[in-house]
């Protein structure tokens, strides 16, 4: 598997991969245009299976999406997007990446926390279809 940053040429690919992991409110292709220079993409043999998008304003980070290929979880791919983006928020010297989970989102909570992110609050009602409160959750980068 390989990390690496998002390219022209895998929005389309990267907007399929939303609307199979997010059917409810996919972001558009648009979207991922537009965030090319901080996304990061996993690849298996050729094929898009995972990306994460970071953005960040002065040294404040956030993960704004994650997503894995149904077919490829459980294989280590979210980790390596995790530290890939942990990377990516060491060189733009962010002093910390923020994200929201779904509460009812035990094992991504899971993974964040393996990861280093604490829970630091929690956001009511932040998610729609359905309506559900969010865990913000914090990694200070050191």
């Amino acid at each position: 598997m390989l990390i690496r940053p998002a390219r022209e040429g895998d929005a389309a690919a990267l907007t399929a991969l939303e609307a199979v992991c997010f059917p409810a409110d996919p972001w558009p292709e648009r979207f991922f245009a537009a965030a090319l220079g901080r996304t990061l993409v996993a690849e298996e043999a050729g094929e898009v299976v995972g990306y994460a998008v970071l953005s960040y304003v002065m040294d404040e980070g956030s993960l704004d999406n994650i997503a894995v290929a149904p077919d490829h979880r459980r294989q280590g791919v979210a980790d390596a997007l995790l530290e890939g983006l942990v990377r990516l928020a060491r060189e733009r010297a962010l002093a910390f990446v923020t994200l929201e989970v779904r509460a009812s989102n035990g094992p991504a909570a899971a993974l964040y926390k393996k990861h280093g992110f604490a829970q630091v609050g929690r956001r009511t009602n932040y998610y729609e279809r359905p309506r559900e409160d969010a865990i913000l959750m914090t990694l200070v980068i050191v």
